[in-house]
């Protein structure tokens, strides 16, 4: 037998359940999260690589870019594979799941980077670069968490990997 509040915590659990209409923000926050960890990783180890040897701008970007990518990928992957799917489906969750949100994030925090004066020539060792990747990073958070909440509440996106979360 339900009780009213049963009936309302339902009903809420409904509504903000991932592909069943409006997620809530928090939801659509903690899965941006997620994307930015994995586009963190990578985007700082390649920054970090490309400036400290030199690379080009074009070259450097290229590198974070494809490693925010690699690690964004493996930290999906790595929950669905403990959940018990096999490494293809594995892969295919995670190009599902993350595609978009990485897309978007990358695109928004290498152009915030590139467009700070100084800010890729100034090398590791320097608050610039830091504080460019630290702000071109909050930056994307803030541009990707919409997008992913408007993917999340049409069951694309990271709504993909719920189905698989125990």
């Amino acid at each position: 037998m339900h009780t009213q509040h049963d009936t309302a915590r339902t009903a809420h659990d409904h509504a903000s359940a991932p592909g069943s209409g409006p997620v809530s923000w928090a939801m659509a926050a903690q899965a941006t999260l997620h994307c930015l960890t994995g586009c963190a990783i990578g985007e700082v180890l390649g920054m970090v690589i490309g400036t400290s040897v030199g690379l080009s701008t074009g070259a450097t970007v290229a590198l974070a870019v494809g490693l925010a990518f690699v690690f964004g990928y493996a930290l999906t992957m790595r929950g669905v594979l403990r959940a018990g799917l096999p490494l293809r489906r594995a892969l295919q969750v995670a190009l599902a799941a993350d595609t978009v949100s990485i897309t978007v994030m990358e695109v928004v925090d290498n152009a915030v980077m590139v467009s700070v004066p100084g800010a890729m020539e100034a090398g590791v060792s320097s608050a610039v670069f830091w504080l460019s990747l630290a702000g071109a990073l909050a930056v994307a958070f803030v541009v990707t968490l919409p997008v992913n909440r408007w993917l999340m509440g049409r069951g694309k996106g990271h709504a993909v990997v719920h189905a698989y979360h125990h």
